[in-house]
Parts: structure tokens; sequence; C-alpha cells
């Protein structure tokens, strides 16, 4: 027999206590635990299903519509299934994978899985990945259906609902926004953080952004603030970010590449696209055969902060990628005239990288 949300949640101490026989309100009961016994107890560690991104728990993926969140969403799925890389780079336990598509029916994922493996021969074991295409609310025996998948394979280790709002009940109009989405989605973080399964919801982000990437989330931010990870999909001029914030993850954010349904992970975002400014600097340079340039010449043409791009020329002169021949004066090496003396790193000062406007 199902066992009800309300009963799940009984069983990670959320008690409801009667009072006077029953007839009066009710409260939560406090099962107190002492510190001292804490410490002496030996913890399982933590359980991850992509490390440094995905752990235990409760996360939510975010992104615009069509970045990528279900391609994504199926690298690690797969990655995990199949004990494979996520991304490419990072290597993943073998586990039993549940996901729920609610959005693109089996036709569009079988598409999508040969777009991955265009060569059938080389076709992965998908056998430990389910696929599911229609489901409850959460108020409706999810949780327990949850359940029940997780007793009938040898090791959980991955679910993803693609998307939360498919499955997001309407909220009580007693209480606010946030206390709607806390609520609601509270009992699927304590269900995951009790038995070690990673659960893995995808969102859409607000337009207009953010300036807290937390606070780019769609609706309320009682969805972060339940969520044990948060993680954001973004891409700008530079190209494709994955930021990464949660209780147990180091906060990150990685420059990706998606080309025809193969993420990889390039790298740290700032050192990645840091090379991609020195390059078009460079190129910059290459194509000014008049003169000099100054930084404030060089950000004016690619429409970058002088300051970043003051502080990569002083870098830049010391490797030599620029020429640097005297204050605020920067050349390709190939178009240095040959009356000019280039500046020596030993003469660099940042007083005069400061006054290089």
């Amino acid at each position: 027999m199902s066992l009800s949300p309300e009963q799940h949640l009984q069983q990670f101490g959320f008690v409801e206590i009667p009072l006077d026989g029953g007839k009066g309100k009710s409260k939560t009961k406090f099962n107190r635990t002492s510190l001292t016994q804490i410490m002496a107890t030996e913890y399982l560690p933590l359980s991850w299903a992509v490390e440094g991104y995905l752990p235990e728990g409760f996360s939510v993926l975010a992104g615009r519509q069509k970045l990528g969140k279900t391609w994504l969403a199926l690298d690690w799925s797969i990655a995990v299934a199949t004990g494979g890389y996520a991304m490419g780079q990072i290597p993943c336990d073998k586990g039993n994978v549940l996901y729920l598509d609610l959005e693109n029916g089996h036709r569009r994922i079988k598409r999508r899985i040969e777009t991955i493996f265009p060569d059938k021969s080389k076709m992965p074991d998908f056998s430990g990945i389910q696929i599911v295409s229609e489901s409850p609310q959460l108020d409706k025996d999810f949780i327990a259906y949850l359940d029940e998948w997780r007793q009938s394979v040898d090791n959980p280790r991955l679910i993803v609902i693609d998307v939360l709002q498919r499955v997001k009940p309407v909220g009580s109009g007693n209480r606010n926004a946030y206390e709607n989405d806390y609520s609601i989605f509270s009992g699927l973080q304590s269900w995951a953080t009790q038995h070690g399964v990673a659960i893995l919801g995808l969102h859409h982000t607000r337009k207009g952004g953010a300036e807290d990437p937390l606070e780019a989330l769609s609706g309320s931010n009682g969805l972060s603030a339940c969520a044990d990870t948060t993680l954001l999909l973004d891409k700008d001029q530079n190209g494709m970010t994955l930021y990464v914030r949660g209780r147990d993850v180091e906060e990150r954010e990685t420059a990706l590449r998606h080309d025809v349904g193969i993420w990889t992970l390039l790298g740290a975002a700032a050192e990645v696209y840091r090379s991609d400014e020195r390059k078009v600097i460079v190129q910059c340079l290459a194509d000014n055969r008049i003169g000099h340039m100054t930084p404030s010449d060089i950000a004016g043409a690619l429409r970058l902060p002088v300051r970043n791009v003051k502080q990569l020329l002083h870098k830049m002169a010391i490797t030599g990628e620029v020429v640097k021949t005297g204050r605020g004066k920067y050349f390709h090496p190939e178009n240095v005239p040959k009356d000019c003396i280039s500046a020596t790193p030993d003469n660099f000062d940042n007083r005069d990288n400061q006054a290089e406007i």
C-alpha cells in the first residue's frame, strides 16, 4: 500500500502531535539529539551524482528557454546510468536513474539520444535509466511513487524532473508565494536528503536577470531557499556558463561548450573567457596598422570595460603577446615601428598601468 506524502514526512521526524485528545490544535514535535551524540556518530560520506556539481539532496537547474537544460540533464543521466563521464570530464559512479520527461515524449527523447550517439554500434547500455512520461503533482502521492522506485532498483542515485512546473500544485491562498514554494518543495528535499538520492529539477529563469544568481529563478525565492543546490545555465557574448552554489558544493562558474547534444566542460569560466578576451585584444591590435592603441582605444573598439583591458594588457605585455612602447601605447608584435623601443617587463609599473587611459 502506498504511503501518502504526509506519512512519508512522519518517517523523517515531522510528526503531528494532537493536543487535548485530538480535539485541539496540533504542533510539530521536536526530535532532540545531543550534539555529543552527533559528533560521535560516523556518517556516510556525501554521495555525488556528478562530483562538484550535483550532490545528494534536492537541486534545481535553471536557465532560459531552449538553452539546453534537457540536453545537460540527459548528459548527466547517461553518465550516471552507465558509469561514464559527465560533460566529457567528470567520472560518475554507476547507479540507477529515474527521468521524468514531462514535456517531450518518447519520440523526441529517442531522437535526442540518437543525436548524442549517431553510431548505434557505440550506443551504451541504457538499462539503468527509466523514463516516466506522466506524473501526479507533488501533493498527490508523488513522493510515495519516488519511494516505490527507490525500493525497486539496486542503486538509486539520480532523479530528474523535467520540468518542475509540471508537478507543482496550486499553492494555498493563506500563504504568500515564498511560503507556498518552500512548503511545496520541502517534502521533496526531505525525502532526497533522507535517502541520499540526488533529485534534479529543471526550471526557468525570469526575464531581466538578477544581481544575485539565486534570485534569477522564476517565481519566488522560496524554491532556491528550499533547494540544497542551485545551478544556473546561461549564455552571453563569451559563451555558455554553468554557475553552481549550494549547501554542500563549492561555489563555481564553469565554461561549457554544447555541440549537437554533446556537452564539454572547458574549465573555470574566468580563465577560459579571459583567454578569449586576450585573443580579441591581440586581433584588434593586429588589425590596427596606423599606430599605437591605448587601453581606452581597445576597450572602445571591443566594448569591454577599460579596467579589465588595462589589467590584461599589463599581463600580456609581460608574456610578449603585445608590445608596450610607452605609457598607454600598445602594438601587435608584428606592427611595432622600427624606431620604437619596447618597454621591458622590469620597467612595468602599477602606477604607470593605472594611468593608461
